[in-house]
């Protein structure tokens, strides 16, 4: 406390740490160089001219650094003292930013000391022979990167109403940094991060966070140090509080995530017409940027699912109760007692059966009035046929079988296709005349068609038009296909009891097919001239033909919900599928992590991750095996080539297959990525992908 050299040494020595991992933007806490809880030595002349002296002690060492620092201290000015940050970066004071709102309640009585920005008369002010700008007016922006803005508001302006950032981000400010000093009470922290992480998601910034630590005086008031970094609602990076020795976090900030969001949300821009009144100033910051080693930011290989096992039930019931209410009001409005489905014991209709029990459960409708249908064809195999019967048993729905096979030759012979040819014609004749049978049902029982189809096929193509791309109601529409198994699997373990639990893992472990095309059994294995295989080795696979849905699910988030480039999307894939990683964690003090490679669970296990790393994980509620799991790749390993492969083929049939998204039925929306032509994604069917196809090469 008051220790201004010491302060100061402290401050270069994390500046040094932090220019040697890639920082291009260092925050430092409020009044941290002469510590926040000095009291009335604020007004002390030793203190004010030692502060001034140690801010350019920093300046002068900035000279020979390329990333930008931002550190407070008392200032005179105008016969008045203010509490101000100083942004400083390549040997020049770009300029001071003081607090607005002086908190003079409770433990807090700056007023007692500081003025507040609102009192400033001029809008610069001497230092060492040098006009600076000073005022809550000032925005920078970086010359190398123009998207780049960085507003301050310091400790208390983030608590009130109407925090100065919403007006900063308003006008343009796409970074936030408040340098605080706030001190711990219990649940404080949990408050604080909320705070935090929704100012962030408000004004659609970057939202930086560094306070106090436990060095500051305890007479009365313990600070932890805490440290955030947040985006958008979401937390990118957070320190462990009540550090001795000092921490520092790192995390990279997307601007085109921001960028992306804040276009998008045109009421955001409106905002513009009632900030009018503030006009800012704004600051060119000509930092050199130090080299990025490694990219800061955990790229998940599952987007669409929470590595949080908590979280993870928490949105599987969410979006479970979405789909439920999504149908039952459309039951409602349609005046029927009736639900028409086909079932084929795949993972699709499974979960649109389950969709459709509970919703009849809270209508209250008997469960014989939900007609499930089995339609096998060429390709059913009797592991999902004999699925199909025992889930709608489990359930308590009944189900009649309709072979489709005969029916289907002579449709052939009626067109004069060859049933040997297992062509698009072969395919879709069976999805069309499945469809057909469900939809003269329905007219029969004045019921409605479930659709069981979800996202994933819809962004693909992987439908028949006129076929099951046809139906009253979707219920799987906004649902990607590597979310479909965790909500089937999430109401096995808590919706339904243990006989349909163990049919709904089995089916869980079946392979995805389309089961549309005959597969012969391959020789040498005691196989019979014209004898399919019921088993999963040998059935029609879909991720062999168009492939991994992992993949594609990881592409149709990066594509629609940031309009990430296919270059951006190969980039961040590679990251997220590679065998060999960097996984980079929190920097602690002189205990700093160093980027670890990811090469297997058990080398983490055995001491390659801080462990304290592990316990602030763990107090988010997740497992060491779920840490562990989050930090290597959760799906498989792909190759450079076999990523830009299946890539190249999601842009190719997203675009050559929107023609039939333009005319889905209704289904309910339960993400942020959807497909809706009413709604999220109104795109012509005729677009042409040459240009994103160059963007690959």
């Amino acid at each position: 406390m008051a220790d201004i050299g010491y302060n100061v040494s402290r401050i270069l020595d994390f500046a040094k740490k932090a220019e040697k991992e890639g920082a291009s933007v260092v925050l430092f806490p409020e009044l941290s160089i002469t510590g926040y809880t000095v009291g009335d030595l604020f007004h002390q002349r030793v203190l004010l001219e030692n502060a001034k002296n140690g801010l350019e002690k920093i300046r002068r060492f900035s000279a020979d650094s390329k990333n930008i620092l931002i550190v407070g201290l008392p200032l005179e000015h105008e016969g008045k003292l203010f509490n101000v940050a100083a942004v400083i970066s390549g040997g020049k004071i770009y300029g001071f930013v003081p607090k607005t709102y002086l908190p003079g309640y409770k433990e807090f009585y700056e007023e007692r000391w500081f003025a507040s920005a609102r009192d400033l008369v001029a809008g610069e002010l001497n230092f060492f022979g040098k006009n600076i700008p000073i005022g809550n007016d000032l925005l920078f922006r970086l010359e190398k990167w123009p998207e780049v803005i960085f507003g301050i508001e310091i400790c208390e302006d983030l608590w009130t109403p109407l925090p100065p950032s919403s007006f900063q981000a308003v006008a343009g400010a796409t970074i936030i940094l408040n340098p605080s000093a706030s001190p711990e009470l219990v649940a404080k922290a949990d408050y604080r991060r909320n705070l935090i992480s929704q100012q962030s998601a408000r004004t659609i910034s970057g939202y930086v966070y560094a306070s106090s630590g436990v060095h500051e005086s305890t007479t009365d008031l313990v600070y932890g140090g805490h440290l955030v970094i947040a985006e958008n609602g979401s937390i990118l990076a957070e320190s462990e509080r009540f550090a001795r020795i000092g921490e520092l976090i790192m995390a990279d900030i997307d601007m085109e995530h921001l960028m992306h969001d804040r276009e998008k949300t045109t009421s955001f821009g409106e905002l513009k017409h009632e900030a009018g009144k503030r006009e800012f100033r704004f600051i060119n910051v000509s930092a050199a940027m130090p080299p990025v080693p490694n990219l800061r930011r955990f790229i998940d290989a599952n987007p669409f699912v929470s590595s949080n096992s908590l979280v993870r039930n928490e949105r599987s019931e969410e979006i479970f109760s979405i789909q439920v209410a999504g149908l039952s009001k459309r039951i409602e409005q349609a005046k029927i007692k009736d639900l028409v489905i086909g079932v084929s014991g795949g993972l699709d209709s499974t979960l649109a059966l389950l969709v459709s029990v509970k919703a009849f459960a809270k209508l209250g409708y008997p469960l014989k009035n939900i007609h499930a249908y089995t339609m096998p064809g060429f390709g059913t195999s009797k592991r999902t046929k004999s699925n199909a019967y025992k889930l709608c048993e489990a359930l308590g729905v009944g189900i009649e079988e309709i072979p489709i096979v005969k029916t289907v030759l002579e449709h052939f012979k009626d067109i004069k296709h060859d049933p040997k040819i297992q062509d698009k014609t072969y395919e879709n004749a069976q999805a069309r005349y499945r469809t057909m049978i469900l939809m003269d049902k329905a007219n029969q029982l004045k019921g409605l068609v479930v659709g069981t189809g979800d996202l994933s096929e819809l962004a693909l193509g992987w439908n028949t038009f006129s076929g099951d791309q046809i139906f009253h109601y979707g219920v799987n529409v906004g649902v990607p296909k590597t979310l479909v198994k965790y909500l089937v699997g999430w109401v096995a373990d808590t919706e339904v009891d243990k006989k349909s639990q163990k049919v709904l893992k089995d089916i869980l472990a079946t392979p995805i097919s389309p089961e549309l095309v005959k597969v012969q059994l391959r020789s040498g294995l005691g196989a019979k001239k014209g004898r399919t295989l019921a088993g999963s080795d040998f059935m029609q696979k879909t991720e062999e033909i168009i492939g991994p849905y992992e993949l594609h699910d990881f592409f149709l988030y990066h594509f629609l919900r940031w309009g990430s480039t296919p270059a951006k999307i190969l980039f961040l894939a590679g990251l997220a599928f590679k065998k060999s990683g960097r996984l980079t964690t929190s920097l602690r003090g002189s205990e700093a992590t160093e980027a670890i490679p990811v090469v297997s669970r058990v080398e983490l296990s055995k001491g390659h991750i801080n462990t304290r790393l592990l316990r602030s994980f763990q107090s988010l509620a997740m497992t060491e095996t779920e840490f562990l799991d989050s930090l290597t790749s959760k799906g498989n390993y792909y190759s450079e080539t076999e990523i830009k492969k299946w890539l190249k083929v999601f842009l190719e049939r997203f675009f050559a297959n929107q023609w039939k998204r333009s005319v889905m039925p209704d289904g309910p929306k339960v993400g942020s990525v959807a497909l809706s032509p009413r709604g999220d994604w109104r795109m012509p069917s005729d677009a042409e992908v040459k240009i994103w196809l160059d963007d690959l090469k």
